[in-house]
């Protein structure tokens, strides 16, 4: 339906999905937590299990500094750069904020969008936690577990939303769940699908052949979606050599992914003086940087490497580093390549980025962007932040 219908399609089927995943996820939060004996015995449980050697439990959000996955500083500064890259620049995300009719909309979808994103906390994250706890029990009684097993003997994580799944829904309602999971799967998808070929279509094909009939870039961007499927099957194979969790591998590619884009934007909107040079070449930086990073980890992985093992300089780098500090330090990389470039190159033409830059709006532009918002949408705005800090506190 992607290739056929195009942007709109796309969010028609997303507003008719969204409500079907929330549901489901709604069920299994209600029926697990049930299950389990309630919220007080999943935090007594997941506060059992050390996650480190510095005292961090499942239940801990900010950990030792020290900890090697999610070190506190390195959360704070990784998640900051891909965030900012995933939110706030990526095509994926952008597209559905540039199809409100004006700023007013676009700024209160915004807002609604971030309201439903701290759903995924309560019908996601935690449902995990309820089946790491029930695994627990299960072993605790002298039975199998409730999680299946990875053949290393580790518990397969990327499996427990879907035992929840099949071991706790009766029948219907196990078809409803699967529904949510499969709407999820094609709402991302199909975003992803459409983003990709509108960009190869409008920034790479019409700019060499800017005469182009409308209709024959139809044609174009649904064999480019085409083609952006079947590369997407053949990058499985690279994903499973990566690691086992899902959630590990995806935070791996994102955060040798934001940087260079990251840095770019950042430059681009905050400096007047950025050139487009500079910015092509903070991409450039990190998308090398990037997949030296990502070869590294197949290559080190793939050789039964482990990290923090005496190894070179570039072991070190490429592959020993916590993949959130390296996230940081390669934008600051990037944020200095796109510096000194801009400043070796000629500046960009005050009328050509009128309204783009901060500091050079017009008056006119100003008032009409003043005049979008009101007191309600900083309440929102407050009311999330909010609940986003109250959800901290009681993780810390």
């Amino acid at each position: 339906y992607t290739i056929i219908g195009g942007m709109k399609s796309v969010l028609y089927t997303s507003v008719l999905q969204t409500p079907i995943l929330l549901l489901g996820s709604l069920i299994i939060l209600v029926l697990g937590l049930k299950a389990l004996g309630g919220w007080d015995e999943m935090m007594r449980i997941c506060s059992i299990e050390k996650v480190n050697e510095y005292g961090d439990t499942m239940t801990n959000l900010i950990r030792d500094n020290r900890d090697p996955q999610y070190p506190w500083l390195g959360a704070l500064i990784g998640s900051a750069v891909i965030g900012f890259w995933y939110w706030c620049t990526d095509q994926f995300i952008v597209q559905r904020v540039l199809s409100g009719k004006d700023e007013k909309e676009a700024r209160r979808g915004t807002i609604f969008g971030a309201y439903l994103k701290l759903l995924p906390v309560f019908l996601f994250l935690i449902p995990g936690m309820i089946a790491f706890a029930i695994h627990q029990n299960a072993i605790a009684a002298g039975g199998e577990g409730f999680l299946p097993m990875l053949a290393n003997g580790n518990v397969n994580s990327d499996a427990a939303f879907p035992t929840l799944v099949a071991k706790l829904l009766p029948a219907g309602v196990k078809g409803l769940i699967v529904c949510g999971i499969l709407a999820a799967l094609m709402s991302s998808l199909a975003s992803l699908f459409n983003s990709s070929a509108a960009l190869f279509t409008i920034d790479f094909y019409q700019r060499y052949r800017p005469d182009t009939d409308p209709k024959k870039l139809v044609r174009i961007g649904q064999i480019a979606t085409v083609v952006i499927v079947i590369l997407g099957i053949l990058w499985i194979p690279v994903m499973r050599s990566v690691g086992d969790v899902l959630y590990l591998y995806l935070q791996d590619v994102q955060s040798v992914l934001a940087p260079g884009i990251a840095a770019a934007f950042l430059i681009g909107i905050l400096w007047k003086r950025a050139s487009a040079q500079g910015g092509m070449w903070a991409l450039l930086s990190g998308l090398i940087i990037g997949l030296t990073r990502l070869g590294s980890k197949v290559y080190y992985s793939n050789a039964g490497v482990e990290p923090g093992v005496d190894g070179s300089l570039f072991q070190y780098v490429f592959y020993d580093c916590n993949w959130l500090f390296f996230c940081g330090w390669m934008l600051v990389f990037c944020l200095a390549v796109g510096v000194i470039v801009s400043l070796f190159t000629k500046a960009p033409e005050p009328e050509k980025i009128q309204g783009l830059v901060f500091g050079t709006s017009t008056p006119e532009q100003i008032a009409a962007t003043r005049a979008s918002w009101n007191k309600w949408d900083v309440v929102h705005t407050m009311i999330i932040l909010g609940i986003t800090v109250a959800f901290y506190i009681y993780f810390w």
